[in-house]
């Protein structure tokens, strides 16, 4: 059953097919938004290669195609493509048609200081689970980013990751388990904290979370060199 890779193919090509949409005209922000897609996914992919070799996390055979790179299915790499894609796609959507929809500076700093706060006491509580330390050091990573950048992007993205989390829930519920028999991908829960959203890990909030954070960080770091 190719359920990996189906759903894959239908959080893409929405966002593929209104990427021409004569306003948005998202495809002229290719040239960068591609590259900086493709630098993030590197970092991501080694750790998931790491992390799968410790059984943090793996793969049911029977839901993907059964092509491996470095014992990876190939709909896992495709992941790191395809879904910062469709979540940038929809943050750079509401941007333009809904401007205004941000938080105002001093709300944003307080937000970004709170949230540190909270992903450093996650880590410092559960720094022998693998999982959930790694995803709150990468929130606490993207977070010290954000509080360098002179766009002040983090203002909308706080916003956007809102609407981003309905497509995710339902993607990942289903990866999980939530509407099948078996996992597409499971977890070991000895690694996290045990908590979930219906199926999923709520350490996959701050991965959502700092993954298309750091692309939309170097994006505009892109923009200068092309």
């Amino acid at each position: 059953m190719w359920l990996y890779s189906i759903l894959l193919l239908c959080s893409i090509s929405v966002p593929l097919v209104l990427s021409f949409d004569k306003k948005l005209q998202f495809y002229k922000q290719w040239r960068y938004t591609i590259p900086s897609i493709l630098i993030v996914a590197v970092f991501y992919i080694l750790a998931d290669i790491y992390l799968t070799k410790l059984g943090v996390w793996g793969f049911d055979s029977r839901y993907h195609l059964n092509i491996m790179l470095a014992k990876l299915p190939v709909e896992e790499w495709l992941f790191f493509l395809f879904i910062p894609y469709a979540c940038i796609f929809l943050h750079e959507s509401m941007v333009l048609y809904f401007p205004g929809l941000k938080l105002n500076l001093t709300w944003t700093r307080r937000l970004v200081v709170f949230l540190l706060l909270m992903a450093a006491v996650v880590v410092a509580f559960n720094f022998d689970k693998i999982y959930t330390a790694y995803i709150f050091s990468l929130v606490i990573l993207a977070l010290l980013f954000s509080l360098v950048d002179k766009t002040s992007l983090i203002s909308s993205y706080f916003i956007s990751f809102l609407l981003i989390l309905i497509p995710f829930i339902i993607v990942n519920a289903i990866l999980t388990g939530s509407f099948f028999q078996h996992q597409v991908v499971w977890y070991n829960d000895h690694e996290n904290m045990g908590i979930r959203i219906l199926t999923i890990p709520v350490e996959d909030v701050g991965y959502a979370f700092s993954l298309v954070l750091f692309n939309l960080l170097l994006i505009p770091q892109l923009k200068k060199f092309f």
